[in-house]
This record gives C-alpha cells, structure tokens and sequence, in this order.
C-alpha cells in the first residue's frame, strides 16, 4: 500500500530519508494511548453524525483487533509508515478496509501526537507520585525507628551540630513531598486535551471536543488550537520535575555512598543492592546509589536538549518537535528504575547507631551550645564566640574534646564556667535544647512525622483516585 498522504506526490521518498524521518523505532511506546485516543474520536464522530453508526462500530472493532494484536506482539512496525498514527491506521485498514481511512476525519496527526503524549504523561506522574509515596513511607519507618539516634550534621561537610538522624532523614521526605506536590500540580497542565486542534486552525467538520475530553477523562480543551499542537510546556515542565527528583536522590545517594564507607560506617547497606569486585574479594560497593547519582545527568540532558530544541520555534508544529519523545521516554524509564530500587534500599538500611555516636562524642559540634550557654549568662554572642573559639583551640592543641576539659580548664577562658557546663554538652541536651518547630529535638521531629504521615495519606488518596482515569 501507499502512504497515507502520499496523493500529492510523483516521487517516492528516498530510503535514508524514512529511516532519518521516521520515529516508529521509539514513538510505538505510545501505541495504547494512539487506540485510546482513537476511540474517543470515533466515538465523537458517530455522535455528531460525522461518520455513520456503523462505519464507526466497524472502526472500534478494527482498532481494538489491532489493539490486540500490539499486546500479544504480533504487530510488525515498518519504517516505511513513518510513526505510531500511520503504522496503526494502516493496520487498521488492512483489518476493515477502506473505510478505516474514516478514522481520521476532523483530525490531524498534529493534534493527534499531541493527545497520545498528554495520555501517556497523565499516566505516568500519578504513577510517579505512587513511587515518591513509596519512597517516603520507606523514610518514615527508618526515621521512627531511630528518633533516639544521633548523628552528626553536616556544613560545608565539617562537623557542625549533632542532629537525630531521624531528624536527616525527614528532610528528605520534605524534599520528595515538593516533588510529589510539583507533579500534581503539573497535571493540571497535562491533562488537557488538545485533539479537534487539527493541523493547526481546527476543523470544518462539526466536532464535539468536550465530548472527547469527557470520554478521555480530560479536565478541559486547549483553547487556541495553535497553542494547542505546538505546546510543549508540559513535557519541560515533567521533565524539569524529574530532574529535580533525581537531584534529590542524587544527593540521597551520595550521603549513602559516604556513611557506608569504612570512614564514616554510618550505615550498611544490603547486599541485594549492592556489588563486588571482580579482582578485590573483600569489596561491597554501593552500585544502586552511584548508578542513581550518575543517572541524574541524562534527565538533566533530555531536559535542556527538549528547550533547546523549542527555543526557535515558530507557530505552530514543526519537524524539530519529534525530538520531544526518545528524551520523554528515556526520563520516564531512568526516574522509573531509580525510584523502583530506591524504597527497598532505604527501608533495608542497617544503621550502626554506636559508630554513630562515637562520631558525635569525638568532634566539637556541640560548641554553639557552650556560647549560647555562656549567652545565658550575660556575655554578648560575639564575645561567647571568641571564647569558645580559643577553648576549642586549646582542645586541638591538647588533643581533647570539650567533655574532656575539666572545670579549672573550662574557667581558664571564663569564671562563668561551672559544672552545669557537662550536662550543656550531652549530645541529647544539645539535641533537645533544639526544641523549635523544625528543629532537631525529639519532641519536634516526632511531631513532624505525625504531620508527614498525614500528608503522606492524603497522597495515597490522591493516587487512587487519578490512576482511575
């Protein structure tokens, strides 16, 4: 058979040219959402009278035989139909005959492209927002278990201030829940239906395009139809929020590559995602989490190649914008293999809790305390800063650490010093002292977890509900 649109042509298209042109090597990813939305429009047209009754009964048959075939994996692609929409409507006229071609009436491949990635996007945020829920939940049970454990927090990776690592480990919740809120927000703008666009100025035929929109479970129709074909904006902006989640894993993972080396021992982390070496037998490296770290640049790369590529574009579709799918699809699978790894990585964790405290018994984050116990005492903070500064000078010069100091020590640099000063320096009262709402202190960062488990139901709310449509 000849192309579809191959009418006003004498000359048949170069073969280097297919290959160049054609995108069905990718684009059949959208093959599901291609029939869905087909049968919307199929249905529209039967109920404006467009097309007979049963001229559209004979299509629905034909496009859900081809349907079936896709699934079982009995359809053959060819180079040669360009993409999913003409791969299928030759598919589907082969099945029925002739009047298939009436599949496309008030149509346009424009429009049509457009709808398949709306679908295909709609889909695959609620089932990232499950995949955050997942990862949040695996976060919260290792924050609940370890709301007595501290660590010590991090500036400038120098030890600065002791935390619960419960305490840590709820900000990354926060984070994953700016991402979740970031992709339900984002469906608002994905699902929009911009099928009944046509080419670029709509159609002359009478077609319903709410009545497609309801069929589709669309919200509501783009309202310009040039808007409608060239918008991208949805794809940027899922794959802006997908680098953001990998960067937020990203910085998960390198935490978790350094507390699982020899130095810090923080964590161990199990062996079902981890790897050996093939030369170095006594070797458990923490792959999963490097890898994730690594994958983060190829979503960074699909998302400015994807603004690269529209930044020149005129009104309304151009050829450049089949550069919107390998790097969508390319996202969606790397966001989809990190996130699958990473709640069971996290939520089988061992955490060395006595390395832990080893660590913040032998630093001096616990300095800030002295000064602002010193505060207390009437001395301006500058003044209690330069105190303590010399204090931990002559702790290094002495090779101790500021519970080791004794009283006459401690009063070398001021008489305010008394034995109170010991208890000040008790990592659980340095933790406690820091009883502010999202502060470190156990009082504070269970009350956080109450609040983030609700949040995180009303998540799981929001996913039933969507993954409906």
């Amino acid at each position: 058979m000849s192309k579809l649109w191959g009418g006003r042509f004498t000359k048949k298209t170069d073969q280097l040219v297919e290959e160049y042109t054609a995108s069905i090597l990718f684009d059949k990813e959208l093959a599901e959402e291609d029939i869905q939305g087909s049968l919307a429009h199929i249905a529209m047209l039967a109920k404006c009278g467009i097309v007979p009754e049963a001229d559209a009964e004979r299509i629905k048959e034909g496009l859900l035989k081809v349907q079936e075939r896709i699934q079982r994996g009995e359809m053959e692609f060819s180079v040669s139909d360009e993409d999913i929409h003409m791969n299928i409507e030759k598919a589907l006229i082969e099945e029925i005959g002739p009047v298939g071609g009436k599949l496309h009436t008030g149509r346009s491949r424009n429009d049509q492209v457009a709808t398949d990635m709306h679908l295909y996007l709609r889909r695959r945020v609620v089932e990232f927002v499950g995949m955050l829920h997942k990862l949040q939940l695996a976060l919260l049970e290792q924050a609940k278990a370890n709301l007595d454990t501290i660590i010590p927090g991090y500036t400038h990776l120098q030890r600065a201030q002791p935390i619960l690592f419960a305490h840590h480990l709820m900000a990354y919740v926060s984070m994953f829940q700016r991402d979740i809120e970031r992709l339900q927000d984002s469906y608002k703008r994905i699902n929009v239906l911009p099928l009944g666009a046509g080419a670029l100025a709509g159609t002359t035929f009478p077609i319903d395009r709410h009545f497609v929109a309801e069929q589709l479970g669309f919200d509501r129709v783009y309202e310009n139809s040039l808007d409608a074909v060239s918008d991208r904006d949805f794809i940027i902006e899922f794959l802006s929020n997908a680098s953001m989640i990998m960067m937020h894993l990203s910085r998960l993972c390198e935490e978790m590559v350094m507390w699982s080396s020899t130095e810090f021992a923080f964590i161990e982390l199990d062996d079902a995602f981890c790897t050996g070496s093939s030369i170095m037998p006594q070797k458990k490296n923490p792959d999963v989490a490097e890898l994730v770290r690594g994958k983060t640049g190829r979503v960074y790369g699909n998302l400015v190649g994807l603004l690269t590529v529209l930044k020149a574009l005129p009104l309304a579709y151009n050829k450049d914008m089949q550069e919107d799918k390998e790097g969508m699809f390319d996202t969606v699978k790397t966001l989809q293999g990190a996130l699958q790894l990473f709640a069971p990585m996290v939520s089988t964790m061992k955490v060395n809790r006595d390395r832990m405290r080893q660590a913040v018994n032998q630093d001096f984050s616990n300095a800030t305390d002295i000064a602002d116990y010193l505060v207390n005492k009437g001395i301006p903070f500058r003044q209690a800063h330069e105190i303590i500064g010399k204090t931990v000078l002559y702790c290094i010069q002495n090779k101790k650490y500021l519970l080791d100091l004794t009283l006459d020590e401690f009063k070398q640099f001021s008489e305010l010093f008394d034995d109170n000063i010991y208890q000040v320096l008790q990592p659980e009262q340095v933790v406690n002292a820091r009883n502010v709402y999202g502060g470190t202190a156990s009082e504070q960062v269970a009350q956080a977890i109450g609040r983030a488990e609700e949040a995180v139901g009303k998540t799981e709310e929001w996913v039933q509900t969507h993954l409906d449509k």
